[in-house]
């Protein structure tokens, strides 16, 4: 069973339309006694940094996440990637789960459209239990207007756009964060989210 947090900012009608197709057990919650009964964790989310940790706050589930990180799988999608690094500068200093090393800054470069949108394909740097069975190359689909600054330890791809962003990235034990939305690339972002529900087993 994977929890998918509902904390009122998420992008929970994709992401659970996917694991609906893809016939994964899960349960929509802010149960801090369901998400730790639950083998995984998916954190999604959209929209601004501050509002969604002053809305995940709200919830009182950051001690809860943060004690479900340290023993199971959780995956951070989009916004929800982002709020796995310490801090973001995102409509003024905002401090995240703290669960990765590392920053959130708006896209650096002035030479493309910000917010990146569209497809993109991923530089693979490091195997990872999310890419397996997948063949490259690997396209996913991306909305943000924010990167994560971090140690190349911890990316696992990133996509190239005017500039290295982050793309798939992990603690490298039980956390992995996707700044794309797996929910919406394809048959491949599909088996990257059968491959974390193995994760799990």
């Amino acid at each position: 069973m994977i929890a998918v947090i509902d904390y009122g900012a998420g992008n929970l009608f994709s992401v659970c339309n996917a694991l609906n197709y893809l016939n994964i057990a899960h349960c929509v919650t802010k149960d801090a006694a369901e998400i730790d009964r639950a083998d995984a964790v998916i954190l999604p989310g959209v929209g601004a940094f501050p509002a969604a940790m002053a809305s995940l706050e709200a919830t009182g589930l950051v001690g809860t996440i943060r004690e479900n990180a340290a023993r199971k799988p959780l995956l951070g999608i989009c916004l929800g990637m982002q709020m796995l690094f310490e801090r973001s500068d995102e409509n003024g200093e905002c401090s995240g789960l703290g669960l990765i090393p590392g920053e959130v800054h708006l896209l650096p470069s002035k030479r493309v459209i910000i917010p990146h949108m569209g497809w993109n394909e991923l530089v693979i740097t490091q195997e990872s239990p999310l890419l397996g069975g997948i063949e490259m190359p690997l396209y996913t689909y991306f909305v943000h207007s924010y990167q994560a600054f971090c140690d190349d330890s911890n990316i696992i791809a990133y996509c190239d756009y005017d500039g290295k962003v982050p793309a798939l990235v992990t603690d490298g034990k039980f956390v992995f964060g996707a700044q794309f939305h797996p929910e919406k690339s394809g048959e491949k972002g599909l088996m990257m989210l059968r491959n974390f529900e193995r994760t799990a087993i």
